[in-house]
């Protein structure tokens, strides 16, 4: 299935949670962090401006992004891949490689 966002939200695969501490630790499913970094998996058109033009979204599809701890609560299941929803204001920063 194919998933195409609307307007300025971005589709995101949160990366994995990890599984031990640095010490080597291994934590359980619930003492484990939620990573706030993932991959842009799609991509919406822009946000519309109040005189009508069109901005497009500053994300491109592959970027690694990082976004707010609290930020994706809007979560969709597709192709059972847990994917999340963030609107463009919820990026804070592109890693580059």
């Amino acid at each position: 299935m194919k998933i195409r966002p609307l307007h300025d939200r971005v589709i995101v695969r949160r990366e994995e949670e990890e599984q031990t501490t640095a010490g080597g630790i291994l934590l359980p499913g619930s003492a484990q962090e939620k990573p706030n970094q993932g991959e842009v998996v799609a991509v919406g058109s822009g946000r519309v401006l109040d005189n009508g033009d069109l901005r497009a979204v500053d994300v491109k599809i592959g970027d690694t992004v990082v976004f707010g701890q609290y930020a994706g609560n809007d979560k969709i299941d597709v192709d059972g891949e847990e994917l999340i929803i963030l609107s463009e204001s919820d990026i804070k920063a592109v890693i580059d490689a």
